[in-house]
Parts: C-alpha cells; sequence; structure tokens
C-alpha cells in the first residue's frame, strides 16, 4: 500500500553555493483523501515561519548602491555595489517574475546575457526565458538561493519559447523539465538539441566558469559527446536544475575583492555520473518546511552597502 505521507511535498533543491552544500525547499503538492487537517497544519507552520522571518536588509534593497561596480566576496557569500538593471526585455530574451527584484547584475553580466542571447537568437533559438541573478545590492536570500549573492550568477530556463510571453505570463510562467525524475532518465517529450546548444554556446564563453545543471542532463550530453567536445568540463552536475541552466561567470577583470572558485578539474567529468545517480535515487520524499537562512557575516567592504540601507529604515 502507498504510503500516506507520499505525494503530499515535493522537494526542490534551489541552488548550489559551489562549496559542496545545497539548500532545498519542500512544496505541498497533493492532498490525498484523510490527510487534509495535516496539509492545514504544514500551511500554518509555513506561514507562521513567513510572519516571524528575521530582518534580511538584503532582501528590502530596492535602490542599487551606487559605486564603480563590484562584486565583493564569493559567489555564496558577498554583495554587489554599482549593480546594473537587466532591461526585461531584450534581442532574444525576456525577464520573468519581474516582480521579485532579481534581474540585477554585475555589468559584465548584463553584457554575458545580452551577448548569449543574440548569439542563440542566429542560431535559430529566439525567445529564452531569463530568471533569478540577483537582489539590487547582491547579498543573503532567506529562501532558496545560497549563491547569486555577488551579481554573477543567472538561472536561465529551459522552457523555449518562439513567441514572446504577454504580461501575466512572465509574472507567472510555468516550468518544464528535462528530466524523468521517476527513471532518472532524460524526458525525450522534454528535450530537444537546442537545450544543447543553448549549454554549449554558454560553456564556450569564456566569461563563464560553470553551468550546473541535473546531473541526468549531464549524463545526456556525455552520451551525445563528440571528440573535442572539452566544454562539457564547464558542465556541472547539481541537485535540482532540471528546468533550468544556471550559469555562473568568473570573477571580472579588475574585481580584486571577488573571489574565484577553485579551477574544475581537467577532462569532462563524465565518469562523475554514476556516484551522482545513486545520490538521486536516495533523495528523501518527506521533511519539515524551510526555516530562513541564518545570516551570514558578511566581507567588510560589504559594510558600506548594509549601512546605507538601516539608514533610511
Amino acid at each position: 500500500m502507498q504510503n500516506a505521507f507520499s505525494g503530499i511535498l515535493r522537494l526542490n533543491v534551489t541552488e548550489t553555493t559551489g562549496k559542496g552544500d545545497y539548500t532545498s525547499r519542500w512544496t505541498l503538492k497533493g492532498e490525498p483523501e484523510g490527510m487534509k487537517s495535516l496539509s492545514a497544519t504544514l500551511v500554518l507552520l509555513a506561514s507562521c515561519c513567513t510572519a516571524q522571518a528575521q530582518y534580511n536588509p538584503w532582501e528590502q534593497a530596492t535602490s542599487t548602491y551606487q559605486a564603480p561596480a563590484a562584486a565583493i566576496g564569493s559567489y555564496a557569500n558577498g554583495c554587489l555595489a554599482g549593480a546594473k538593471a537587466l532591461p526585461l526585455a531584450g534581442e532574444g530574451y525576456q525577464v520573468i517574475r519581474a516582480q521579485r527584484h532579481r534581474f540585477y547584475g554585475h555589468p559584465s553580466l548584463i553584457t554575458f546575457i545580452s551577448d548569449y542571447a543574440k548569439q542563440l537568437r542566429s542560431q535559430g533559438i529566439n525567445n529564452i526565458l531569463i530568471a533569478d541573478m540577483s537582489m539590487p545590492r547582491g547579498g543573503q536570500f532567506n529562501y532558496g538561493h545560497s549563491s547569486h549573492q555577488i551579481g554573477l550568477d543567472v538561472d536561465i530556463w529551459l522552457r523555449l519559447e518562439d513567441d514572446l510571453l504577454v504580461t501575466k505570463q512572465l509574472a507567472s510562467p510555468y516550468a518544464v523539465s528535462v528530466v524523468d525524475k521517476k527513471n532518472l532518465v532524460i524526458n525525450k517529450n522534454t528535450w530537444k538539441d537546442e537545450h544543447k546548444t543553448m549549454l554549449k554556446v554558454a560553456a564556450q564563453d569564456e566569461r563563464v566558469a560553470r553551468i550546473f545543471i541535473n546531473p541526468i542532463i549531464k549524463q545526456q550530453l556525455c552520451d551525445e559527446r563528440e571528440t573535442g567536445d572539452d566544454w562539457l568540463q564547464k558542465i556541472r552536475p547539481w541537485w535540482g536544475h532540471s528546468s533550468h541552466m544556471h550559469v555562473r561567470l568568473v570573477c571580472p577583470t579588475g574585481d580584486t575583492q571577488c573571489n574565484n572558485q577553485k579551477p574544475i578539474a581537467k577532462g569532462h567529468g563524465c565518469d562523475e555520473l554514476s556516484w551522482w545517480k545513486e545520490q538521486l535515487a536516495k533523495t528523501p520524499t518527506f521533511s519539515k518546511p524551510q526555516k530562513p537562512k541564518p545570516l551570514k557575516t558578511k566581507p567588510l567592504p560589504c559594510e558600506p552597502l548594509i549601512k546605507s540601507l538601516q539608514a533610511k529604515q
């Protein structure tokens, strides 16, 4: 008989720090007969956690910090001075869920997204969907992302759209997973050649340090590997990431306070995937709702960014 708890919660593993840990979010998936009271309790618990959430000044920022552009600290613990807002629509792309105010980045990221979208458009991919980048001053999110803090990370959805989305669709879009999570294989109905093109074009850009995707997607790319596919080195398997690719740029030249990650080991990385498949098969199906993450101590150069926010309170 099916476990009474199955189907209640769904795991959404949302982000990598690039340092070996990850974060997850559990959401209601269904209400089996007789379980409505438990569902209601979980909803109340989630509401309670939200009501008592810690004050996070980075989440409250509505303006950028006016200074020369600087990515300060590490991808998972830092801030962003002189951020630029990505225009909500441009040649070959649209920004989704703009109401979240996560469309800010280092100028180098803004330029990369524009160049990347134009390059894809020249190859027949007409409209990519840009999701989370960073908040106006970077910094830590209460939930979800551990990284995206210094304006050098961007999530790009794998949902392919030739036509422009209208305002309502942009505000509340649906995602398209290319992974069959039950059988741990690629979903042949949703995986397209265009997805490989998106990943390859990004990985071959010298500005890109890493691209995080689901291990099953990496396996598909390895299965299609050809001689000279050195770009696969930058394709890094990670939890979640079945409906989007997470592109991370290297620290821009001259940003002396920006900390790059360790270089990726040489090779295509396809020999790592058996371990990942074992881990995915062990993924739990039930957990308590996530609490806000404790605020990290930021690098000292981030203090002016936060003090100017606190002065407005």
